[in-house]
């Protein structure tokens, strides 16, 4: 599709789409708790819509009318098999986060999803898994979908030092571990999001965290809940940088999420030199808040270390940024990019030098040397939502010609309304 350039000027107050770790997540924990789960706010956007038909499969009752979604959990036993493969689509949430909840249902399932899923590592689940007790398998003895887990009711607690730092991992043997006969103990790399341990409070379990350390006793009953989604800051993060780097722009968002463990790209933001101003609303459960941004002057700066996982999903568009900031940006320790929808290291380093962007990928992350001029260029998404909507908000930027993007469909998998929303932001 023709993406729309040479914008000034941008100006309004949009709402953003609601949290999709947070929407997975609820049903998730809708599905393995007892009684009712009310969700409002849930976002209905192809991956999370994949959640909800894998927990359908698996005979969990789900009403939805549209505005809310009600779960008739009846606790980890209302698990039943499938009455066939469970296809997640290009959900990695689903699939990793699923692995953790069937590995104490005693039957198999199998899970399968689009070319990208079949391309994702599933090593790193399957192997704390089957230390469990269950028995997870990929596709021809590797580690990649389709694959197969037997579940056991029989699942052990375990003492693991995570090797990666990816909230998927921990959550799926957060799921597991729920389900064992004893205490388990997760030691994380870096600190990662932290939606799940906090829905396992808020569904009634317990689990105590210090540092990086997790201790979970097993086996526990959770109780349904009502559940209201905040807005997801990887989807506002579009329109922060949009606000940030278009001439005479300020952008208003309303209902963000502000989970700590999030909220990295503000951060950045505010070392690069970016005019921001947070006002906190929401609940004790999910932080909200509205966020306004304006046109700055940028400075580049170092991105490394333990804000990574805080902002992991956001590279794509802070490598953007970081074009449009005086001087060398640099990210370090991003190697997970390599394993998200696409290596988005190589895909961000590769569209954003056809626009003319001085950017090189690294081992484990970029190198980008601003302030460039992004200029006219034939341009793809790989498939991959955040690359796809970031090129967007790089096009506004080209002054003169055509950019033309491919595999824009993509976008719908996490916000589809994206560019109905950009939309209204021009005067």
């Amino acid at each position: 599709m023709e993406l729309a350039i040479n914008k000034t000027g941008l100006e309004g107050q949009i709402e953003v789409p609601s949290d999709k770790s947070i929407s997975h997540r609820s049903i998730m924990f809708g599905a393995i708790a007892q009684g009712k789960t009310t969700i409002k706010n849930f976002l209905r956007g192809d991956d999370c819509l994949s959640t909800l038909k894998a927990f359908q499969d698996l005979g969990v009752k789900i009403e939805d009318d549209g505005t809310t979604i009600i779960v008739h959990g009846t606790g980890f036993s209302g698990i039943k098999q499938a009455k066939q493969a469970i296809d997640v689509g290009n959900s990695g949430t689903t699939i990793r986060l699923i692995m953790g909840i069937l590995a104490g249902r005693p039957f198999a399932t199998e899970l399968f999803g689009d070319h990208s899923i079949a391309k994702r590592p599933m090593n790193r689940v399957m192997l704390p898994i089957n230390q469990m007790g269950a028995t997870c398998s990929g596709h021809d003895g590797t580690e990649f979908p389709p694959l197969t887990v037997c579940g056991t009711e029989q699942l052990q607690p375990i003492h693991y030092q995570m090797p990666v730092a990816s909230a998927q991992v921990k959550s799926a043997i957060l799921f597991a571990a729920l389900q064992a006969q004893g205490e388990s103990t997760i030691i994380e790399k870096e600190r990662t999001r932290d939606h799940t341990e906090d829905m396992i409070r808020q569904f009634g379990g317990e689990i105590t965290v210090s540092g990086k350390e997790i201790r979970i006793k097993g086996p526990q009953k959770l109780t349904g809940q009502e559940v209201y989604v905040p807005g997801d800051i990887s989807s506002a993060a579009f329109f922060l940088v949009a606000g940030l780097i278009i001439p005479n722009s300020k952008i208003t968002l309303t209902n963000v999420g502000l989970n700590p463990t999030r909220t990295g790209i503000l951060d950045v933001i505010e070392q690069m030199g970016g005019k921001l101003t947070i006002q906190e609303t929401g609940n004790k459960q999910n932080k909200a808040g509205t966020i306004t941004v304006e046109t700055s002057t940028l400075k580049g700066i170092e991105i490394s270390g333990e804000i990574i996982p805080r902002l992991i999903d956001e590279l794509p568009i802070i490598a953007l940024l970081a074009t449009q900031a005086q001087g060398k940006t640099i990210i370090r320790d991003a190697e997970e990019l390599k394993v998200k929808e696409t290596n988005r290291i190589d895909a961000v380093a590769n569209e954003l030098a056809k626009m003319g962007a001085n950017i090189e990928p690294t081992e484990d992350g970029l190198i980008i040397h601003g302030k460039t001029n992004l200029h006219e260029a034939q341009v793809t998404s790989y498939g991959d939502h955040r690359i796809g909507m970031m090129l967007q908000i790089a096009a506004l930027l080209v002054k003169s010609g055509t950019v033309e993007l491919e595999k824009a469909e993509a976008i719908s998998v996490s916000y589809p309304a994206f560019f109905e929303d950009l939309n209204k932001l021009y005067q």
